[in-house]
């Protein structure tokens, strides 16, 4: 039962709470407040990462309905009252949430009370590829019979199910960019004889394992198979990858596209998925009785160009991948839409199988993507605060460097920060910033900085309360000042704080070590057991 904490519109509560809403598909937001890497440490299944240093950037957003079950988490290592769950909650209720909890004791009461924890991000994606893998036995090639593959000219097609970015990093020699939820769509132009064998590979896993499942459900003539273990088990192998390629899919016939969303209906119908209205949609955009997330399926470059208010642009493969990360309401309903009639089932089907009440819209009205341009966060109304301007910031660091009169506190991420900040800026986290007090240089006056200046708004308040001087921010923060031509500072130079907002994933970049990348491969081998020690997951895969 949840009950009443010592603070006002907050209750507390327990992990028989937590897992009977979880087993019931009650909604509920169990929320880790940690920055990410301390999350991806040790993490109940569904927890989503919420990190308390950018709440106020997040809660509309990810958290549409304002009476929904809110229980935020941390790692349990202070008292109740000073705990950044405690904090994180209270934040929640001054921003409108009337249904949020502290559960008592975080990680490691949760661990007490024998729940089971994870490591890593996107934990609920990960662990359901793996579940896929053992159910369906989805076919796979190691990385040297790729490269003999490739070696000898085979009538062989390479598609990359990442985003095109980490395509772009780093690829499979000959692989083509095609994410996740592109491939039914595009495959019958990319490899248009059936003879062709295709095999999908993403960096580790859980991409290849759905990409791979996803043409085979749909049942295209062509043999698929995953590259096993993607790039981390081609590094493995000590074979090299290329880097800066830039091969992309190319738009389809009309005939293909027609096939396709043929197969992809088909599938999302074994699937369960639902179907909706537009009228539907827009009665359920109130979020009056359920919390319901309206996501685009297409590429943000379509997105751009037209689509339905309301609707974020969640491209279909990475939703599967990281659903948690847009929609971290735990039983709430996900509403779908394309342009073709297959990335939105193909998402779908997996979003299903994965126990979200998931919904595609059909009968669409003409002209219904209207709207242009990229999507836009709801956020609370910014607080008056203190400023300054990016003329009057640095006519003072000129005039006061010296001195040291003035200190610039970045706010930023840490990738952010290194890739360019005002020179002398102080990188602090804000669910930091007690602690870095001790190190901060003392000085008569402050400037908080971030981006754009809305994080720097928002944290104000409980800032300047904890510094004995007047605190301003930055009026359209570092990129204002980028813009009006003043210089910046790049690289690791001045930090207050862990740069512990970003987990260092194995599978990413070209630097990981060969220990981190096995040890990751390990770890995704042994989730499908986890799961089963879990028992909150109801996935079923079709």
């Amino acid at each position: 039962m949840f009950k009443p904490s010592p603070i006002n519109a907050v209750q507390v509560c327990e992990y028989q709470d937590v897992r009977s809403a979880l087993l019931e598909k009650r909604e509920i937001a169990f929320l880790d407040v940690r920055e990410e890497d301390p999350h991806a440490q040790a993490h109940p299944l569904f927890a989503a990462n919420f990190p308390l240093s950018r709440i106020e950037l997040d809660a509309y957003s990810k958290l549409p309905r304002r009476d929904v079950q809110i229980v935020t988490l941390d790692e349990g290592d202070v008292d109740l009252i000073e705990s950044d769950a405690m904090l994180a909650a209270r934040c929640l209720v001054a921003l409108g949430f009337s249904r949020v909890a502290v559960f008592v004791g975080g990680v490691r009461a949760w661990q007490a009370a024998g729940g089971e924890l994870f490591r890593d991000v996107n934990v609920p994606s990960k662990s359901f590829g793996e579940l896929v893998e053992a159910k369906r036995h989805t076919p796979s090639l190691s990385a040297p019979e790729v490269k003999a593959l490739i070696d000898q000219q085979a009538d062989v097609v390479i598609v990359d199910a990442r985003r095109y970015d980490e395509y772009n990093t780093m690829s499979i020699p000959t692989a083509t960019s095609c994410p996740g939820a592109e491939l039914v769509l595009r495959i019958a132009e990319l490899a248009p004889r059936p003879e062709t064998q295709v095999i999908v590979n993403c960096a580790g896993r859980t991409r290849s394992i759905i990409g791979t499942q996803s043409l085979i459900n749909a049942g295209i003539p062509n043999k698929v198979s995953a590259l096993r273990n993607g790039t981390i088990g081609w590094t493995l192998a000590g074979q090299v990858l290329d880097k800066g390629e830039t091969r992309k899919f190319k738009d389809v016939s009309e005939h293909t596209r027609l096939t396709a969303a043929e197969r992809a209906r088909s599938v999302a119908e074994r699937a369960g998925v639902k179907r909706t209205t537009w009228v539907a949609a827009q009665a359920w955009q109130a979020q009056a009785e359920r919390t319901t997330y309206f996501f685009d399926a297409r590429t943000p470059e379509e997105y751009a160009t037209g689509h339905i208010a309301g609707f974020r642009s969640t491209p279909g493969g990475q939703l599967v991948q990281e659903t948690e990360m847009v929609a971290p309401v735990r039983g709430a309903r996900i509403v779908l839409v394309d342009s073709d009639g297959v990335r939105a089932n193909m998402t779908a089907s997996w979003l299903a199988q994965m126990a979200w009440d998931v919904y595609v819209l059909t009968d669409l009205p003409a002209q219904i993507f209207a709207e242009t341009g990229q999507w836009v966060a709801a956020l609370p109304k910014a607080p008056v605060v203190p400023s300054i301007t990016v003329a009057e910031l640095a006519a003072a660091l000129r005039d006061e460097l010296a001195d040291n009169k003035m200190i610039v506190i970045d706010l930023s991420k840490h990738a952010q920060y290194v890739q360019g900040h005002i020179p002398g800026a102080q990188y602090v986290l804000r669910s930091q910033f007690k602690q870095a007090l001790s190190v901060l240089p003392q000085a008569p006056a402050y400037v908080l900085v971030c981006p754009d200046g809305l994080l720097s708004g928002y944290a104000h308040a409980e800032i300047a309360a904890l510094l004995n001087a007047p605190v301003s921010v930055l009026v359209g923060g570092t990129h204002g000042w980028k813009v009006a031509g003043q210089p910046l500072e790049k690289g690791a130079t001045a930090l207050l704080s862990e740069p512990i907002d970003r987990y260092k994933r194995p599978y990413e970049g070209t630097d990981a070590p060969r220990e981190a990348m096995q040890a990751y491969l390990d770890w995704e081998f042994g989730l499908v057991a986890q799961l089963g020690v879990d028992g909150t997951h109801h996935f079923n895969v079709v």
